[in-house]
């Protein structure tokens, strides 16, 4: 009876740990998918700026190069330019994306589309390069989040489970 009792709390000190250890892991998730998201417009800048090639194409390939998340918002924007303008496909994009990133990234990322496929290359390359700015802010407060919050989430799944094990001692 007794091994059945300790057993049960380890499994509650286990899950609690591991709920903890869940929970932390959206810091570093969003720290990785903003930093995609500016490899990724990097690409797009490049490919603006020296193979001339359709937006569509461009999204496709960076959607192919990219990792699931990021990948699929240029797929669906690609997706999406077959009925709608690339600036408003863009938006919807982002908006109906499924990430890791706040709000306010999402905002950031949607100001690429001002001047999406309605500006020379130039204008394209400069609205780029002024939401890379902006994601560069967002990656510097990330890094900070998750070194902060973390340990925190970590530690705090554990307490509680330990808590809870004592409660039921």
């Amino acid at each position: 009876m007794q091994v059945i009792k300790y057993s049960i709390l380890f499994l509650i000190l286990l899950s609690s740990s591991l709920i903890g250890k869940y929970l932390s892991r959206k810091y570093l998730y969003r720290l990785e998918e903003l930093e995609e998201m500016n490899s990724a417009l990097n690409i797009f800048k490049s490919k603006i700026k020296f193979t001339y090639e359709p937006i569509p194409e461009i999204f496709q390939e960076i959607s192919e190069n990219s990792k699931k998340n990021i990948g699929k918002i240029f797929l669906e924007a690609k997706e999406k330019m077959k009925i709608d303008n690339a600036n408003i496909a863009w938006e919807k994009a982002v908006e109906e994306s499924n990430t890791n990133l706040k709000k306010e990234d999402k905002n950031i990322i949607k100001n690429l589309s001002k001047l999406l496929g309605q500006t020379d290359s130039e204008g394209q390359i400069s609205q780029i390069e002024i939401t890379q700015n902006f994601l560069e802010t967002q990656i510097k407060e990330a890094i900070q989040e998750k070194q902060k919050n973390e340990k925190l989430y970590s530690r705090l799944g554990t307490t509680i489970g330990l808590a809870i094990v004592i409660v039921l001692c």
